[in-house]
């Protein structure tokens, strides 16, 4: 019953995300989105559904080609990728067993971490957001090195978790739905805790899919009303993105993304570096205008 919920409760969303998505775009002269962003979101959105994660490598060439300012990074990877995201969970909630309570806990702690955080981001210094992301591509680093070396926690075979370790998971995506709004993927993350704790990590995929496929459009509504976005930028990450999510679910399912993960990390260390440069590099009490070129 809660996945059928879950499941309709998904199509409502992103049919109204869709609607509300385009008439933003129409009334900001902003609906012809480019085809780099468009390819950008069908790269990203293909190795996302394999578990490789949308933000890092989509932050990383935001950053590199200069597509967006700084300021724009946390409201463009959340608006953009939040379609695609939508059909990702609503292929892995009903192809995936997990327990429906901690699956429906866990999507709603992380909502509303994203309700309270998306309106702080908003309000944030260029610098601080700089800072963030930075800190998000080379945590984001740091994951893709561990999976690649084997380091990542194997998991157990639990579909759900006692009731202490259900608590802690439910206030960890609480937390991690917050940070998502300052361009920190959750997949990783919720994978790791969730495997710690001795989850099945298959699992994991409709409790972390799921979590965001409900937090990034609730925070997207905010985003869409601010000035600090792009919306043909957001516009081609779910153009891009939405076939690319079925053809990696229902077509090819499973690649060898070892070498893939590794170029990420190269990609992903050298945007975090000049990040974190231009935020140390603005004078202390000296917060730029949002709108300033990368």
């Amino acid at each position: 019953m809660i996945v059928i919920l879950l499941a309709s409760a998904l199509w409502l969303m992103g049919a109204v995300y869709s609607l509300t998505l385009v008439r933003a775009a129409r009334a900001r002269a902003q609906g012809r989105p480019g085809m780099e962003s468009i390819g950008l979101g069908a790269v990203t959105d293909f190795f996302d559904t394999l578990g490789i994660g949308s933000f890092a490598p989509t932050t990383a060439w935001l950053k590199l080609r200069g597509l967006t300012p700084d300021g724009y990074i946390p409201a463009t990877l959340n608006a953009g990728h939040a379609l695609p995201t939508i059909v990702e969970a609503l292929i892995f909630i009903n192809l995936v067993r997990v327990d429906p309570l901690l699956l429906g806990a866990c999507i709603a702690a992380a909502v509303a971490g994203a309700v309270v955080g998306a309106p702080m981001v908003t309000r944030l210094p260029l610098r601080t957001v700089q800072a963030a992301v930075g800190a998000a591509l080379l945590i984001a680093a740091a994951l893709y090195t561990l999976t690649n070396l084997g380091l990542m926690p194997g998991g157990g075979a639990a579909l759900r978790l006692p009731i202490g370790l259900f608590a802690i998971a439910v206030a960890a995506h609480f937390l991690l739905g917050g940070l998502m709004t300052l361009g920190i993927g959750l997949y990783a993350p919720s994978l790791i805790l969730l495997s710690l704790m001795g989850l099945n990590p298959t699992a994991a995929f409709p409790i972390m899919m799921g979590a965001c496929a409900f937090l990034m459009p609730v925070s997207g509504f905010r985003f869409m009303r601010s000035e600090r976005i792009d919306l043909r930028v957001v516009l081609g990450l779910a153009i891009g993105g939405i076939p690319a999510v079925l053809l990696a679910a229902l077509v090819v399912k499973s690649l060898p993304l070892a070498a893939i993960r590794w170029g990420v990390v190269v990609v992903v260390l050298y945007a975090a570096f000049i990040l974190l440069r231009a935020a140390w590099r603005v004078a202390p009490g000296v917060s730029p205008p949002a709108s300033a070129p990368p």
